[in-house]
């Protein structure tokens, strides 16, 4: 199994002192990744700088345009939450370039999967503008990137972050040719992704929303991929399946970002799972691309733990251990059957 890494230091040029989303974050991947022999196991791939033409498959122009400004500001705070430093508009190529990059590899036959570590993330940037600690849609780019290059025909795109990924499935609300999953404490940040919010035009029903309770753990999340996630991408039967990998569902960020329980081996599992689903339906072709995740500790662990899911390496970290506690798997139940209806599962 060759497994492609792709990150670079060039992502820590852009941050900003006490804001969470900082240079510190990519620092501890890195680091664990190396320290733990995982990296050395990977092909290490350069992260591309995606073009304008790149960009603009997914954002309007004008929105590009603005960012070009800032270049020569001395920083501004593009929405209360989301800074831009003079050197992020590079970065954020960068950033964006990660997935282009795993994609031109696994595509062109020289890796089987692939890992993609950047920053600053990008599942809450919409087509319009950046929010959310995000400045373009990576993982949208990623799936624009492999239809215009490659010819895939359909990507799906699971995203199990904490926080709903609206920029994501904003870029896609009526695109049939890429299915959109997210797992998502709601209501949350930032307040969409409800269980009716199925798509629209040609997209309806490509949409697929799970918002979930406080609480939700470990095997509250095992069902739903048994019953909801598996089916849904066996209807769908996609040619390439991208994975936005936020990792502040864990316990510990729930007095910060949000309140699920995952732990790291049950992030791992859910990783494991997708690429069990790319290896019955798209010959193993999936990419995880890194999104949210805030504690240093789990960030790096469970980055390290995903790569050794790509690898077949069953060796699971977990320094912090089980959740303190979680909601019994039967107050998921009514969530099951709701979605086994609306999405005729």
């Amino acid at each position: 199994m060759t497994t492609g890494y792709v990150t670079d230091t060039r992502f820590d040029r852009h941050t900003l002192s006490g804001h969470p989303e900082n240079a510190t974050r990519l620092q501890a991947v890195r680091d664990l990744m190396e320290s733990s022999g995982a990296a050395a196991q990977m092909k290490r791939y350069a992260p591309a700088l995606a073009t304008d033409e790149q960009i603009l498959r997914v954002h309007d122009r004008a929105y590009l345009e603005l960012l070009k400004r800032t270049v020569s500001m001395d920083g501004v705070m593009l929405t209360p939450d989301t800074y831009v430093l003079p050197e992020s508009l590079e970065v954020a190529r960068y950033s964006a370039g990660g997935g282009i990059a795993a994609v031109d590899a696994l595509l062109k036959g020289e890796v089987q999967n692939a890992l993609v570590a950047t920053r600053p993330p990008g599942h809450h940037a919409v087509i319009a503008g950046g929010m959310g600690f995000c400045l373009f849609s990576n993982v949208a780019i990623t799936a624009r990137h492999a239809q215009a290059a490659f010819g895939v025909k359909k990507v799906m795109i699971v995203d199990y972050d904490v926080h709903h990924g609206n920029g994501t499935e904003n870029v896609f609300y009526e695109d049939p040719t890429v299915l959109f999953v997210s797992t998502h404490q709601y209501p949350w940040y930032p307040g969409t992704g409800a269980l009716m919010d199925t798509g629209s035009e040609d997209g309806f029903g490509t949409t697929l929303n799970m918002p979930l309770d406080a609480g939700t753990g470990d095997e509250a999340f095992k069902a739903l991929f048994t019953q909801i996630l598996w089916p849904a991408a066996r209807r769908f039967a996609p040619d390439l399946i991208l994975l936005s990998a936020g990792f502040d569902a864990h316990w510990s960020e729930s007095h910060t970002l949000g309140q699920l329980r995952l732990t790291l081996p049950g992030y791992a599992w859910l990783t494991a799972e997708m690429k069990r689903m790319a290896d019955e339906l798209c010959s193993g072709r999936v990419i995880v691309i890194l999104e949210g995740g805030y504690n240093l500790t789990v960030l790096s662990n469970g980055m390290v733990n995903a790569a050794r899911v790509l690898l077949d390496d069953p060796t699971v970290l977990d320094p912090l251990g089980p959740a303190p506690r979680e909601n019994p798997v039967s107050a998921i139940e009514p969530l099951i059957e709701k979605l086994k209806q609306v999405h005729g599962l």
